[in-house]
């Protein structure tokens, strides 16, 4: 049986929930479940860096999900075992996403569109790994296709071994209000775990949620980046407890752990070096995926396209790639090194990390848009720094 530490995780947000705000999130308190930020299982397969790049996480984070999205049975599953050779507890696959270029290739939440597809996507997966497989879905398409028990209860059959349910349909994106009673419903039709998304920016909606709909737990994205220690809050309330008080310096001081986070691990990769030979699924276990990846001459069945436009045809897999690497600092590498990146694309990449957070970070906090104006105009980290220090009074 799928379980978590608690009855709270932080769901994926593309760009948002990396592993240094994991890190922070899972700090704070309350977090028994973290999803990594969704990733290509076709990127992942072709070794294409950035791609490699998404499954990076630390001890610290575990339990931790990595979220694919794809729409090829083979592929995903192959993508699933790398998943699986990097140690990760859980892979998660995004039948979510609304935006329309993932769901044009058939993935995402167009997924809910062809339930039959979604079931052999999910058995594929489930054939070819031993961790549990789970399914982030939506309640439906649009409001004429609003499909969520019947999705779950055929993911359910394939082998999912739970499902997590956004209460808004693709069409809706994040516009209007999660629908909870149908939520509730999902979670009726199926026996496997289900947890709920959308709408939780307090702890009391959180406690209200797990009171009074039959989930197993929640997920929440934007509440996470609005207030970190909202799952801390949220399990005070739950134990009888008055909630964690924030102060204005400890918002600060998390803005500046998450700089220093950020400083401390790296740029993010920009070339790779040590490349592997291009063999198909190269030191990924390719001996645990399905036969239905193979032809008759053990060939890869997967359609990886032009590898001269990919630039990385399984590149930066060595044999030895595992989910031991890098054991000094505890965190789990895609087989390669980090390229050193010059300072001053760093320093841009750590300024537009920070100005997105503050989007959300700074919401009801008074000054919060005179905050977010200056961090969108800051020049360097080191402005980035300043401000945050003044603003939150940090002495």
């Amino acid at each position: 049986m799928f379980t978590i530490k608690s009855l709270m995780g932080v769901a994926p947000m593309a760009g948002m929930t990396d592993s240094a705000l994991r890190r922070l999130v899972k700090r704070q308190g309350g977090c028994g479940l973290v999803v990594s930020e969704m990733v290509s299982s076709e990127g992942l397969v072709r070794g294409i860096d950035r791609t490699l790049e998404y499954l990076d996480y630390t001890e610290e984070e575990r339990p931790v999900a990595i979220q694919l999205f794809g729409g090829d049975p083979q592929a995903m599953a192959a993508a699933a075992v790398i998943v699986e050779s990097r140690g990760a507890d859980v892979v998660d696959i995004n039948m979510g996403c609304p935006v329309p270029k993932i769901a044009k290739h058939h993935a995402g939440c167009s997924l809910m569109r062809e339930p039959e597809q979604a079931a052999a996507i999910v058995a594929a997966m489930v054939q070819a790994v031993k961790i549990p497989v789970t399914v982030k879905m939506r309640a439906g398409w649009n409001d004429h296709l609003v499909n969520a028990p019947e999705l779950a209860r055929a993911v359910e059959a394939a082998g999912a071994s739970a499902v997590a349910v956004h209460g808004r349909t693709a069409e809706q994106a994040y516009h209007g209000q999660a629908d909870w009673e149908l939520i509730g419903r999902v979670a009726r039709a199926v026996s496997i775990p289900v947890l709920g998304c959308g709408d939780l920016l307090e702890p009391e909606q959180i406690v209200e949620r797990l009171r009074t709909t039959p989930v197993a737990g929640v997920l929440v994205g934007r509440g996470i980046l609005r207030n970190p220690w909202l799952f801390a809050q949220a399990t005070d309330l739950l134990a009888g407890r008055a909630p964690l008080v924030v102060s204005r310096e400890d918002r600060g001081r998390f803005l500046l752990d998450y700089i220093d986070l950020l400083e401390a691990e790296g740029p993010p990769v920009v070339a790779l070096d040590d490349r592997a030979e291009n063999t198909p699924l190269s030191g990924f276990g390719a001996e645990n995926l399905p036969r239905s990846c193979f032809d008759d001459n053990n060939q890869s069945r997967i359609d990886f396209g032009d590898e001269n436009k990919s630039g990385s045809y399984f590149a930066g897999v060595g044999a030895g790639a595992g989910a031991g690497d890098d054991a000094g600092s505890g965190r789990a590498r895609a087989g390669r090194r980090r390229s050193a990146a010059p300072r001053a694309s760093y320093e841009r990449w750590i300024v537009n990390k920070l100005r997105a957070l503050c989007a959300y970070y700074t919401k009801g906090i008074e000054g919060g848009g005179t905050l977010r104006v200056a961090v969108n105009q800051a020049p360097n980290v080191a402005a980035v720094r300043s401000l945050i220090t003044k603003f939150f009074g940090i002495g």
